[in-house]
Protein backbone atom coordinates (compact mmCIF):
# COMPACT_ATOMS: atom_id res chain seq x y z
CA UNK A 1 0.00 0.00 0.00
CA UNK A 2 1.33 3.04 -0.82
CA UNK A 3 0.58 6.58 1.48
CA UNK A 4 0.00 10.06 0.38
CA UNK A 5 -0.01 12.98 2.92
CA UNK A 6 -1.79 16.10 1.72
CA UNK A 7 -0.61 19.28 2.85
CA UNK A 8 -2.49 22.34 3.80
CA UNK A 9 -5.82 23.60 3.95
CA UNK A 10 -8.13 21.59 1.31
CA UNK A 11 -9.43 23.52 -1.89
CA UNK A 12 -13.21 23.59 -2.93
CA UNK A 13 -13.58 21.76 -6.23
CA UNK A 14 -10.24 20.49 -6.39
CA UNK A 15 -10.15 16.75 -7.38
CA UNK A 16 -6.94 16.37 -6.38
CA UNK A 17 -7.69 13.63 -3.55
CA UNK A 18 -9.58 11.73 -6.31
CA UNK A 19 -7.14 11.38 -8.58
CA UNK A 20 -4.07 10.31 -5.64
CA UNK A 21 -6.52 7.42 -5.07
CA UNK A 22 -7.01 6.38 -8.75
CA UNK A 23 -3.05 6.30 -8.62
CA UNK A 24 -3.38 3.71 -5.65
CA UNK A 25 -2.91 6.10 -2.44
CA UNK A 26 -4.08 5.68 0.52
CA UNK A 27 -4.61 9.71 0.97
CA UNK A 28 -4.14 11.62 4.62
CA UNK A 29 -4.92 14.99 5.13
CA UNK A 30 -2.94 17.43 6.99
CA UNK A 31 -2.60 21.04 7.90
CA UNK A 32 0.90 22.05 8.24
CA UNK A 33 4.36 20.10 8.26
CA UNK A 34 4.30 19.61 11.95
CA UNK A 35 1.07 17.31 10.45
CA UNK A 36 2.98 15.87 8.02
CA UNK A 37 6.10 15.00 10.54
CA UNK A 38 3.76 12.86 12.71
CA UNK A 39 1.64 11.19 9.50
CA UNK A 40 4.95 9.97 8.07
CA UNK A 41 5.53 9.10 11.57
CA UNK A 42 3.17 6.59 11.47
CA UNK A 43 3.56 5.17 7.47
CA UNK A 44 5.59 1.80 7.81
CA UNK A 45 9.50 2.74 6.54
CA UNK A 46 8.53 -0.14 3.77
CA UNK A 47 6.19 1.24 2.21
CA UNK A 48 6.00 4.39 -0.73
CA UNK A 49 5.18 7.16 1.12
CA UNK A 50 4.42 10.75 -0.82
CA UNK A 51 4.06 14.46 -0.34
CA UNK A 52 1.66 16.39 -1.98
CA UNK A 53 0.46 20.35 -1.41
CA UNK A 54 -3.11 20.32 -1.32
CA UNK A 55 -2.52 23.21 -3.73
CA UNK A 56 -1.79 21.38 -6.62
CA UNK A 57 -2.59 22.11 -10.01
CA UNK A 58 -1.93 19.61 -13.06
CA UNK A 59 -2.37 16.51 -15.26
CA UNK A 60 -2.94 13.34 -13.59
CA UNK A 61 0.41 12.10 -15.58
CA UNK A 62 2.62 14.33 -14.07
CA UNK A 63 1.68 13.07 -10.79
CA UNK A 64 2.60 9.28 -12.31
CA UNK A 65 5.64 9.94 -12.97
CA UNK A 66 6.33 11.96 -10.04
CA UNK A 67 4.55 9.49 -7.11
CA UNK A 68 4.57 6.17 -9.17
CA UNK A 69 7.95 5.19 -11.00
CA UNK A 70 9.25 2.30 -9.43
CA UNK A 71 12.96 2.80 -11.03
CA UNK A 72 14.27 5.94 -8.61
CA UNK A 73 13.83 6.12 -4.64
CA UNK A 74 13.21 9.63 -4.73
CA UNK A 75 10.74 11.64 -7.83
CA UNK A 76 9.48 14.86 -7.24
CA UNK A 77 7.76 17.72 -9.74
CA UNK A 78 6.32 21.26 -8.37
CA UNK A 79 4.30 20.64 -5.84
CA UNK A 80 4.73 16.62 -5.42
CA UNK A 81 7.70 14.53 -3.96
CA UNK A 82 7.79 10.79 -3.49
CA UNK A 83 10.27 8.20 -1.66
CA UNK A 84 10.89 4.34 -1.83
CA UNK A 85 12.06 2.76 1.21
CA UNK A 86 15.63 3.65 -0.31
CA UNK A 87 15.38 7.05 0.44
CA UNK A 88 12.90 6.84 3.30
CA UNK A 89 15.29 7.42 6.51
CA UNK A 90 16.41 10.93 4.15
CA UNK A 91 13.00 11.92 4.18
CA UNK A 92 12.59 11.31 7.90
CA UNK A 93 15.61 13.49 8.80
CA UNK A 94 14.21 15.91 6.10
CA UNK A 95 11.05 15.79 7.59
CA UNK A 96 12.25 16.18 11.22
CA UNK A 97 14.21 19.29 10.34
CA UNK A 98 11.01 20.76 9.26
CA UNK A 99 12.65 23.14 6.73
CA UNK A 100 11.98 26.79 6.59
CA UNK A 101 11.89 28.59 3.02
CA UNK A 102 9.55 29.80 0.71
CA UNK A 103 7.44 27.53 -1.53
CA UNK A 104 5.10 24.18 -1.49
CA UNK A 105 6.68 22.34 1.68
CA UNK A 106 7.13 19.45 -0.90
CA UNK A 107 9.09 21.12 -2.70
CA UNK A 108 11.57 21.87 0.70
CA UNK A 109 11.10 18.43 1.39
CA UNK A 110 12.69 17.22 -1.60
CA UNK A 111 15.47 20.16 -1.51
CA UNK A 112 16.89 18.77 1.38
CA UNK A 113 16.47 15.53 0.72
CA UNK A 114 18.77 15.87 -2.12
CA UNK A 115 21.10 18.24 0.38
CA UNK A 116 21.32 15.43 2.24
CA UNK A 117 22.78 13.13 -0.59
CA UNK A 118 20.05 11.14 -1.70
CA UNK A 119 19.27 12.02 -5.75
CA UNK A 120 15.98 13.41 -6.14
CA UNK A 121 14.73 12.43 -10.32
CA UNK A 122 12.71 15.35 -11.55
CA UNK A 123 11.04 13.75 -14.85
CA UNK A 124 10.29 15.87 -17.55
CA UNK A 125 7.00 17.11 -18.11
CA UNK A 126 6.94 18.63 -21.68
CA UNK A 127 3.73 20.43 -22.09
CA UNK A 128 2.02 18.59 -19.03
CA UNK A 129 1.49 21.15 -15.95
CA UNK A 130 2.52 20.78 -12.43
CA UNK A 131 1.91 23.69 -10.15
CA UNK A 132 1.14 25.28 -6.91
CA UNK A 133 -0.71 28.68 -7.49
CA UNK A 134 -0.28 31.25 -4.90
CA UNK A 135 -3.36 33.11 -5.58
CA UNK A 136 -7.05 32.68 -7.31
CA UNK A 137 -5.85 34.20 -10.76
CA UNK A 138 -3.05 32.02 -10.56
CA UNK A 139 -4.90 28.99 -9.63
CA UNK A 140 -7.23 29.74 -12.98
CA UNK A 141 -4.58 30.11 -15.10
CA UNK A 142 -2.88 27.10 -13.85
CA UNK A 143 -6.62 25.08 -14.33
CA UNK A 144 -6.47 26.32 -18.19
CA UNK A 145 -3.41 25.22 -18.99
CA UNK A 146 -4.45 21.67 -17.71
CA UNK A 147 -7.39 22.31 -19.99
CA UNK A 148 -5.57 23.12 -22.63
CA UNK A 149 -3.40 19.74 -23.26
CA UNK A 150 -4.90 16.26 -23.48
CA UNK A 151 -3.44 13.95 -20.47
CA UNK A 152 -4.09 11.42 -22.18
CA UNK A 153 -2.46 11.89 -25.62
CA UNK A 154 0.87 13.12 -24.07
CA UNK A 155 1.02 9.82 -22.53
CA UNK A 156 0.23 7.85 -25.31
CA UNK A 157 2.84 9.73 -27.23
CA UNK A 158 5.38 9.29 -24.58
CA UNK A 159 5.13 5.31 -24.31
CA UNK A 160 6.77 5.16 -27.56
CA UNK A 161 10.60 5.43 -27.61
CA UNK A 162 12.05 9.26 -28.89
CA UNK A 163 14.31 6.83 -31.03
CA UNK A 164 13.48 4.01 -32.97
CA UNK A 165 13.61 2.91 -36.11
CA UNK A 166 11.63 3.74 -39.23
CA UNK A 167 9.87 0.48 -39.57
CA UNK A 168 9.26 0.35 -36.13
CA UNK A 169 8.28 4.44 -36.34
CA UNK A 170 6.02 4.54 -38.91
CA UNK A 171 4.46 1.18 -39.29
CA UNK A 172 3.93 -0.79 -35.92
CA UNK A 173 4.33 2.07 -33.24
CA UNK A 174 1.19 4.50 -34.62
CA UNK A 175 -1.15 1.46 -33.29
CA UNK A 176 1.04 -0.57 -30.78
CA UNK A 177 1.00 2.32 -28.24
CA UNK A 178 -3.50 1.90 -28.58
CA UNK A 179 -2.60 -1.83 -28.25
CA UNK A 180 -0.55 -1.16 -24.86
CA UNK A 181 -3.44 1.09 -23.66
CA UNK A 182 -5.87 -1.38 -23.96
CA UNK A 183 -3.92 -4.00 -22.13
CA UNK A 184 -3.39 -1.67 -19.59
CA UNK A 185 -7.29 -1.44 -18.98
CA UNK A 186 -7.61 -4.83 -19.02
CA UNK A 187 -4.89 -5.45 -16.32
CA UNK A 188 -2.41 -7.01 -18.32
CA UNK A 189 1.47 -6.30 -17.45
CA UNK A 190 4.55 -5.83 -19.61
CA UNK A 191 5.63 -9.36 -18.12
CA UNK A 192 2.85 -11.22 -19.43
CA UNK A 193 3.05 -9.16 -23.04
CA UNK A 194 6.42 -10.27 -23.16
CA UNK A 195 5.54 -13.65 -22.97
CA UNK A 196 3.07 -13.94 -24.98
CA UNK A 197 5.50 -12.38 -27.88
CA UNK A 198 7.63 -15.22 -27.08
CA UNK A 199 5.24 -17.87 -26.96
CA UNK A 200 4.26 -16.38 -30.65
CA UNK A 201 8.07 -16.26 -31.82
CA UNK A 202 8.61 -20.03 -30.99
CA UNK A 203 5.47 -20.94 -32.81
CA UNK A 204 6.65 -19.45 -35.46
CA UNK A 205 9.58 -21.04 -35.56
CA UNK A 206 7.80 -23.94 -34.83
CA UNK A 207 5.94 -23.54 -38.33
CA UNK A 208 8.98 -22.88 -40.02
CA UNK A 209 10.39 -26.02 -38.98
CA UNK A 210 8.00 -27.72 -40.85
CA UNK A 211 9.58 -26.95 -44.12
CA UNK A 212 6.47 -26.45 -45.98
CA UNK A 213 5.40 -23.71 -47.43
CA UNK A 214 2.64 -23.03 -45.51
CA UNK A 215 4.46 -23.21 -42.78
CA UNK A 216 6.84 -20.30 -44.14
CA UNK A 217 3.79 -17.95 -44.64
CA UNK A 218 2.31 -18.07 -40.90
CA UNK A 219 5.66 -18.21 -39.76
CA UNK A 220 6.19 -14.94 -41.86
CA UNK A 221 2.86 -13.68 -40.50
CA UNK A 222 3.70 -14.87 -36.38
CA UNK A 223 7.29 -13.33 -36.73
CA UNK A 224 5.67 -9.34 -37.61
CA UNK A 225 2.87 -10.13 -34.64
CA UNK A 226 5.40 -11.42 -32.09
CA UNK A 227 7.54 -7.79 -33.33
CA UNK A 228 4.49 -5.50 -32.59
CA UNK A 229 3.64 -7.58 -29.14
CA UNK A 230 7.38 -6.71 -28.59
CA UNK A 231 6.95 -3.17 -28.96
CA UNK A 232 3.95 -3.17 -27.06
CA UNK A 233 5.54 -4.64 -23.58
CA UNK A 234 7.76 -1.60 -23.39
CA UNK A 235 5.15 0.84 -24.73
CA UNK A 236 3.14 -0.83 -22.04
CA UNK A 237 5.79 -0.41 -19.09
CA UNK A 238 5.99 3.04 -20.40
CA UNK A 239 2.32 4.32 -20.57
CA UNK A 240 1.77 2.67 -16.79
CA UNK A 241 4.74 2.78 -15.25
CA UNK A 242 5.64 -0.68 -14.58
CA UNK A 243 9.17 -1.35 -14.70
CA UNK A 244 10.37 -4.00 -12.85
CA UNK A 245 13.35 -6.46 -12.43
CA UNK A 246 11.86 -9.25 -13.87
CA UNK A 247 10.44 -7.43 -16.96
CA UNK A 248 14.08 -5.93 -17.47
CA UNK A 249 15.79 -9.45 -17.57
CA UNK A 250 12.81 -10.65 -19.67
CA UNK A 251 12.64 -7.52 -21.79
CA UNK A 252 16.49 -7.79 -22.29
CA UNK A 253 17.01 -11.83 -23.18
CA UNK A 254 13.66 -12.97 -25.22
CA UNK A 255 14.16 -10.72 -28.03
CA UNK A 256 17.75 -12.61 -28.88
CA UNK A 257 15.90 -15.63 -27.65
CA UNK A 258 13.55 -15.04 -29.96
CA UNK A 259 15.56 -14.11 -32.87
CA UNK A 260 18.06 -16.76 -32.66
CA UNK A 261 15.12 -19.68 -32.34
CA UNK A 262 13.60 -18.72 -35.29
CA UNK A 263 16.93 -18.91 -37.17
CA UNK A 264 16.90 -22.22 -35.67
CA UNK A 265 13.51 -23.09 -36.90
CA UNK A 266 14.65 -22.33 -40.42
CA UNK A 267 17.44 -24.50 -40.65
CA UNK A 268 15.25 -27.47 -39.18
CA UNK A 269 12.87 -26.71 -41.83
CA UNK A 270 15.35 -26.46 -44.41
CA UNK A 271 17.15 -29.34 -43.87
CA UNK A 272 13.62 -31.14 -44.04
CA UNK A 273 13.87 -30.00 -47.95
CA UNK A 274 17.62 -31.38 -48.03
CA UNK A 275 19.26 -27.98 -47.72
CA UNK A 276 21.74 -27.94 -44.51
CA UNK A 277 21.81 -24.43 -43.64
CA UNK A 278 22.73 -24.70 -39.83
CA UNK A 279 26.37 -23.12 -40.85
CA UNK A 280 24.54 -20.18 -42.09
CA UNK A 281 22.20 -19.81 -39.41
CA UNK A 282 24.64 -20.18 -36.64
CA UNK A 283 27.11 -17.41 -38.88
CA UNK A 284 23.82 -15.09 -38.56
CA UNK A 285 23.82 -15.69 -34.80
CA UNK A 286 27.55 -14.90 -34.34
CA UNK A 287 27.54 -11.51 -36.65
CA UNK A 288 24.46 -10.47 -34.73
CA UNK A 289 25.72 -11.32 -31.19
CA UNK A 290 29.47 -9.73 -31.78
CA UNK A 291 27.59 -6.98 -33.65
CA UNK A 292 25.99 -5.68 -30.21
CA UNK A 293 29.07 -6.54 -28.29
CA UNK A 294 30.73 -3.78 -30.66
CA UNK A 295 27.77 -1.93 -29.62
CA UNK A 296 27.81 -2.51 -25.70
CA UNK A 297 31.53 -1.75 -25.24
CA UNK A 298 31.86 1.16 -27.16
CA UNK A 299 28.70 2.91 -24.72
CA UNK A 300 30.56 1.12 -21.86
CA UNK A 301 33.92 2.63 -22.38
CA UNK A 302 32.52 5.83 -23.23
CA UNK A 303 29.84 5.97 -20.65
CA UNK A 304 31.38 8.53 -18.52
CA UNK A 305 34.34 9.40 -20.55
CA UNK A 306 35.80 13.58 -20.18
CA UNK A 307 36.56 15.86 -23.28
CA UNK A 308 33.52 13.77 -25.22
CA UNK A 309 33.88 15.52 -28.92
CA UNK A 310 35.51 14.55 -32.10
CA UNK A 311 35.37 15.48 -35.73
CA UNK A 312 33.48 12.15 -36.67
CA UNK A 313 31.27 13.19 -33.71
CA UNK A 314 30.71 16.75 -34.60
CA UNK A 315 29.96 15.16 -38.64
CA UNK A 316 27.23 13.11 -37.12
CA UNK A 317 25.07 15.93 -35.81
CA UNK A 318 25.27 17.74 -38.57
CA UNK A 319 23.89 15.46 -40.18
CA UNK A 320 21.31 14.58 -37.64
CA UNK A 321 20.08 18.61 -38.70
CA UNK A 322 19.13 17.22 -41.88
CA UNK A 323 16.09 14.80 -41.25
CA UNK A 324 16.21 12.60 -43.92
CA UNK A 325 20.01 11.43 -43.38
CA UNK A 326 18.90 10.03 -39.72
CA UNK A 327 15.95 7.85 -41.50
CA UNK A 328 18.83 6.69 -43.93
CA UNK A 329 21.49 5.72 -41.25
CA UNK A 330 18.73 4.01 -39.29
CA UNK A 331 17.65 1.86 -41.89
CA UNK A 332 20.78 1.47 -43.49
CA UNK A 333 22.02 -0.36 -39.84
CA UNK A 334 19.37 -3.17 -40.21
CA UNK A 335 17.64 -2.01 -37.07
CA UNK A 336 15.61 -4.96 -35.54
CA UNK A 337 12.53 -3.52 -36.91
CA UNK A 338 13.69 -3.81 -40.21
CA UNK A 339 15.30 -6.88 -39.38
CA UNK A 340 12.46 -8.76 -38.47
CA UNK A 341 10.27 -7.18 -41.33
CA UNK A 342 13.11 -8.42 -43.96
CA UNK A 343 12.62 -11.76 -41.95
CA UNK A 344 9.11 -12.14 -42.08
CA UNK A 345 8.70 -11.35 -46.11
CA UNK A 346 11.73 -13.30 -47.42
CA UNK A 347 10.52 -16.48 -45.22
CA UNK A 348 7.43 -15.93 -46.76
CA UNK A 349 8.17 -16.06 -50.03
CA UNK A 350 11.33 -17.76 -50.56
CA UNK A 351 14.04 -20.03 -49.10
CA UNK A 352 15.59 -20.27 -45.75
CA UNK A 353 18.95 -19.85 -47.58
CA UNK A 354 17.97 -16.53 -49.15
CA UNK A 355 16.76 -15.21 -45.72
CA UNK A 356 20.10 -16.55 -44.40
CA UNK A 357 22.29 -14.75 -47.11
CA UNK A 358 20.37 -11.37 -46.97
CA UNK A 359 20.65 -11.63 -43.04
CA UNK A 360 24.68 -11.86 -43.49
CA UNK A 361 24.78 -9.15 -45.76
CA UNK A 362 22.74 -6.77 -44.55
CA UNK A 363 23.97 -7.10 -41.34
CA UNK A 364 27.62 -7.45 -42.15
CA UNK A 365 27.17 -4.07 -43.88
CA UNK A 366 25.56 -2.63 -40.92
CA UNK A 367 28.15 -3.75 -38.44
CA UNK A 368 30.75 -2.78 -40.89
CA UNK A 369 29.41 0.52 -41.02
CA UNK A 370 28.98 1.23 -36.99
CA UNK A 371 32.11 -0.10 -36.09
CA UNK A 372 34.28 2.12 -38.55
CA UNK A 373 32.06 5.04 -37.11
CA UNK A 374 33.22 4.02 -33.93
CA UNK A 375 36.65 3.68 -34.46
CA UNK A 376 37.04 6.73 -36.12
CA UNK A 377 35.20 8.37 -33.33
CA UNK A 378 37.72 7.05 -30.64
CA UNK A 379 41.22 7.93 -32.79
CA UNK A 380 40.15 11.51 -33.11
CA UNK A 381 39.03 12.50 -29.98
CA UNK A 382 41.21 12.64 -26.96
CA UNK A 383 39.03 11.18 -23.65
CA UNK A 384 40.32 9.72 -20.38
CA UNK A 385 38.19 7.00 -19.29
CA UNK A 386 37.34 6.19 -16.17
CA UNK A 387 38.14 3.31 -13.72
CA UNK A 388 34.13 2.31 -13.84
CA UNK A 389 34.62 2.33 -17.65
CA UNK A 390 37.99 0.12 -17.70
CA UNK A 391 36.09 -1.93 -15.18
CA UNK A 392 33.33 -2.88 -17.32
CA UNK A 393 35.43 -3.64 -20.41
CA UNK A 394 37.30 -6.46 -18.62
CA UNK A 395 34.03 -7.64 -16.95
CA UNK A 396 33.03 -7.36 -21.03
CA UNK A 397 35.79 -9.46 -21.81
CA UNK A 398 34.56 -12.37 -20.16
CA UNK A 399 38.20 -13.25 -19.27
CA UNK A 400 38.87 -16.78 -17.59
CA UNK A 401 40.93 -18.65 -15.20
CA UNK A 402 43.67 -19.25 -17.90
CA UNK A 403 43.72 -15.53 -18.65
CA UNK A 404 43.74 -14.02 -15.25
CA UNK A 405 46.86 -16.52 -14.29
CA UNK A 406 48.68 -15.11 -17.49
CA UNK A 407 47.48 -11.72 -16.49
CA UNK A 408 49.40 -11.75 -13.35
CA UNK A 409 52.41 -13.63 -14.64
CA UNK A 410 53.62 -11.31 -17.20
CA UNK A 411 54.17 -7.39 -16.86
CA UNK A 412 51.65 -5.60 -17.96
CA UNK A 413 51.75 -4.69 -21.62
CA UNK A 414 52.78 -2.12 -23.45
CA UNK A 415 48.89 -0.19 -24.22
CA UNK A 416 49.90 0.33 -28.09
CA UNK A 417 50.38 -3.23 -28.74
CA UNK A 418 48.00 -4.99 -27.03
CA UNK A 419 44.97 -5.01 -29.06
CA UNK A 420 47.65 -5.81 -31.77
CA UNK A 421 48.85 -9.25 -30.25
CA UNK A 422 45.21 -9.79 -29.16
CA UNK A 423 44.08 -9.74 -32.94
CA UNK A 424 47.04 -11.94 -33.68
CA UNK A 425 46.13 -14.88 -31.06
CA UNK A 426 42.43 -14.53 -32.55
CA UNK A 427 43.65 -14.83 -36.31
CA UNK A 428 45.88 -17.39 -35.04
CA UNK A 429 43.40 -19.83 -33.47
CA UNK A 430 40.81 -19.28 -36.18
CA UNK A 431 43.06 -19.88 -38.89
CA UNK A 432 44.32 -23.14 -37.64
CA UNK A 433 40.87 -24.27 -37.25
CA UNK A 434 40.40 -23.25 -40.39
CA UNK A 435 43.19 -24.68 -41.95
CA UNK A 436 44.46 -27.85 -40.16
CA UNK A 437 42.33 -30.89 -40.57
CA UNK A 438 39.53 -31.94 -37.95
CA UNK A 439 41.49 -33.03 -34.57
CA UNK A 440 45.12 -31.55 -35.11
CA UNK A 441 47.00 -30.32 -32.48
CA UNK A 442 48.41 -27.36 -34.13
CA UNK A 443 44.74 -25.94 -33.28
CA UNK A 444 45.33 -26.76 -29.84
CA UNK A 445 48.51 -24.93 -29.94
CA UNK A 446 46.82 -22.43 -31.67
CA UNK A 447 44.23 -21.97 -28.59
CA UNK A 448 47.14 -22.15 -26.21
CA UNK A 449 48.92 -18.94 -27.98
CA UNK A 450 45.40 -17.50 -28.01
CA UNK A 451 44.97 -18.06 -24.10
CA UNK A 452 48.35 -16.56 -23.75
CA UNK A 453 47.54 -13.47 -25.94
CA UNK A 454 44.30 -12.73 -24.55
CA UNK A 455 45.35 -12.66 -20.89
CA UNK A 456 48.42 -10.26 -21.74
CA UNK A 457 45.90 -8.47 -23.08
CA UNK A 458 43.63 -7.42 -20.31
CA UNK A 459 46.52 -7.58 -17.77
CA UNK A 460 46.81 -4.01 -17.54
CA UNK A 461 43.53 -1.29 -17.18
CA UNK A 462 41.95 -1.10 -20.65
CA UNK A 463 41.89 2.69 -21.06
CA UNK A 464 43.07 2.60 -24.36
CA UNK A 465 41.47 4.33 -27.60
CA UNK A 466 40.18 1.09 -28.96
CA UNK A 467 40.33 -1.04 -25.85
CA UNK A 468 36.82 -1.43 -26.54
CA UNK A 469 37.40 -3.58 -29.11
CA UNK A 470 38.91 -6.67 -26.80
CA UNK A 471 35.44 -8.19 -26.44
CA UNK A 472 33.98 -8.06 -29.28
CA UNK A 473 37.62 -9.56 -30.81
CA UNK A 474 37.17 -12.48 -28.12
CA UNK A 475 33.78 -13.01 -29.25
CA UNK A 476 34.47 -13.63 -32.76
CA UNK A 477 37.46 -15.87 -32.09
CA UNK A 478 35.21 -18.06 -29.42
CA UNK A 479 32.16 -18.29 -31.55
CA UNK A 480 33.84 -18.67 -34.92
CA UNK A 481 36.75 -21.50 -33.68
CA UNK A 482 33.30 -23.28 -32.59
CA UNK A 483 31.86 -23.13 -35.49
CA UNK A 484 34.67 -23.58 -38.12
CA UNK A 485 34.95 -26.68 -36.10
CA UNK A 486 31.90 -28.46 -35.98
CA UNK A 487 31.38 -27.54 -40.05
CA UNK A 488 35.35 -29.88 -40.30
CA UNK A 489 33.90 -32.46 -37.97
CA UNK A 490 31.44 -32.99 -41.11
CA UNK A 491 28.98 -35.22 -39.32
CA UNK A 492 25.29 -35.24 -38.38
CA UNK A 493 24.47 -32.73 -35.16
CA UNK A 494 27.62 -30.93 -35.09
CA UNK A 495 26.38 -27.75 -36.22
CA UNK A 496 23.18 -28.21 -34.14
CA UNK A 497 25.19 -28.72 -30.94
CA UNK A 498 27.47 -25.37 -31.83
CA UNK A 499 24.48 -23.75 -32.24
CA UNK A 500 23.11 -24.53 -28.79
CA UNK A 501 26.53 -23.91 -27.31
CA UNK A 502 27.24 -20.40 -28.64
CA UNK A 503 23.27 -19.74 -27.60
CA UNK A 504 24.23 -20.52 -24.08
CA UNK A 505 27.31 -18.44 -24.33
CA UNK A 506 26.01 -15.86 -25.96
CA UNK A 507 23.05 -15.58 -23.47
CA UNK A 508 25.80 -15.05 -20.62
CA UNK A 509 27.30 -12.74 -22.63
CA UNK A 510 24.24 -10.60 -23.09
CA UNK A 511 23.59 -11.28 -19.26
CA UNK A 512 26.78 -9.70 -18.40
CA UNK A 513 25.43 -6.51 -20.16
CA UNK A 514 22.64 -6.20 -18.67
CA UNK A 515 23.78 -6.51 -15.43
CA UNK A 516 26.70 -3.73 -16.05
CA UNK A 517 24.04 -1.15 -17.27
CA UNK A 518 21.59 -1.90 -14.65
CA UNK A 519 24.42 -0.55 -12.37
CA UNK A 520 25.08 -3.98 -10.63
CA UNK A 521 28.22 -4.91 -11.92
CA UNK A 522 29.22 -8.30 -13.99
CA UNK A 523 27.70 -11.99 -12.71
CA UNK A 524 30.15 -13.35 -9.92
CA UNK A 525 32.94 -14.00 -10.53
CA UNK A 526 32.44 -17.98 -9.33
CA UNK A 527 30.63 -17.93 -12.43
CA UNK A 528 32.73 -16.92 -15.21
CA UNK A 529 35.75 -19.06 -13.73
CA UNK A 530 33.07 -22.11 -13.18
CA UNK A 531 32.33 -21.87 -17.28
CA UNK A 532 35.90 -21.23 -18.56
CA UNK A 533 35.76 -18.02 -19.40
CA UNK A 534 36.46 -17.12 -23.57
CA UNK A 535 39.90 -18.81 -23.51
CA UNK A 536 38.88 -21.80 -21.56
CA UNK A 537 36.15 -22.66 -23.54
CA UNK A 538 38.45 -22.03 -26.87
CA UNK A 539 40.63 -24.59 -25.48
CA UNK A 540 38.12 -27.01 -24.34
CA UNK A 541 36.69 -27.17 -27.68
CA UNK A 542 40.18 -27.78 -29.44
CA UNK A 543 41.14 -30.44 -27.25
CA UNK A 544 37.54 -32.39 -27.56
CA UNK A 545 38.16 -32.11 -31.30
CA UNK A 546 41.80 -33.43 -30.80
CA UNK A 547 40.44 -36.09 -28.67
CA UNK A 548 37.72 -37.15 -30.65
CA UNK A 549 39.74 -37.05 -34.06
CA UNK A 550 39.32 -40.99 -34.76
CA UNK A 551 35.40 -41.00 -33.52
CA UNK A 552 34.09 -37.58 -34.45
CA UNK A 553 30.63 -38.98 -34.77
CA UNK A 554 31.16 -38.15 -30.74
CA UNK A 555 32.15 -34.40 -31.16
CA UNK A 556 28.08 -33.45 -31.28
CA UNK A 557 27.69 -35.28 -28.10
CA UNK A 558 30.75 -33.21 -26.80
CA UNK A 559 29.77 -29.97 -27.73
CA UNK A 560 26.21 -30.78 -26.31
CA UNK A 561 26.97 -31.76 -23.01
CA UNK A 562 28.92 -28.77 -22.66
CA UNK A 563 26.02 -26.61 -23.92
CA UNK A 564 24.01 -28.06 -20.92
CA UNK A 565 26.55 -27.53 -18.61
CA UNK A 566 26.89 -24.08 -19.55
CA UNK A 567 23.11 -23.32 -19.54
CA UNK A 568 22.42 -24.55 -16.61
CA UNK A 569 25.25 -22.66 -14.78
CA UNK A 570 24.38 -19.29 -16.57
CA UNK A 571 20.31 -19.57 -16.11
CA UNK A 572 20.51 -20.65 -12.56
CA UNK A 573 22.61 -17.68 -11.47
CA UNK A 574 21.14 -15.23 -14.36
CA UNK A 575 17.45 -16.40 -12.71
CA UNK A 576 18.30 -16.33 -9.14
CA UNK A 577 19.59 -12.88 -9.78
CA UNK A 578 16.75 -11.14 -11.94
CA UNK A 579 14.48 -12.38 -9.61
CA UNK A 580 16.30 -10.98 -6.66
CA UNK A 581 15.79 -7.54 -4.80
CA UNK A 582 19.35 -6.72 -5.61
CA UNK A 583 18.53 -6.61 -9.71
CA UNK A 584 17.66 -2.88 -10.93
CA UNK A 585 14.27 -2.17 -11.57
CA UNK A 586 14.97 -0.91 -15.37
CA UNK A 587 13.19 -1.32 -18.69
CA UNK A 588 15.60 -0.81 -21.84
CA UNK A 589 15.11 2.18 -23.25
CA UNK A 590 18.38 1.39 -25.53
CA UNK A 591 17.96 -1.96 -27.13
CA UNK A 592 20.65 -2.49 -29.47
CA UNK A 593 19.58 -2.97 -33.46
Amino acid sequence: MSTVILTGLPVPGSPLEDELRSLGFDVRPVTGPEGAAAALAGVPADQRVAVVDSAFVGHPHALRLALTDPRFDACAVTGAFAVLPGARAALDRAAALAPAGAGPYADRLAAAVEADGTTVQRPELGTLVAAVPGTDAERAEAVAAVAAVDDEAVRLRTAVKSRDGFFTTFFISPYSRYIARWCARRGLTPNQVTTASLVTALIAAGCAATGDRWGYVVAGVLLLVSFVLDCTDGQLARYSLQYSTMGAWLDATFDRAKEYSFYAGLALGSARNGDDVWALALGAMILMTCRHVVDFAFNEANHDATANTSPTAALSGRLDSVGWTVWVRRMIILPIGERWAMIAVLTAFTTPRIVFYALLVGCAFGALYTTAGRVLRSLTRKAQRTDRAAQALLDLTDSGPLAELVARAVSHPARSLRLPFAVLGAVLVVAAACYEPFGSMTVVYAALLYALLSGDAVGAPLRGALDWLLPPLFRAAEYTTVLVLAVKADVPGALPAAFGLIAAVAYHHYDTVYRIRGGTGAPPHWLVRTIGGHEGRVLLTAVLAAVLASRAADFPVALTVTAVFVALVVLVESIRFWVSSGAPAVHDEGEPA
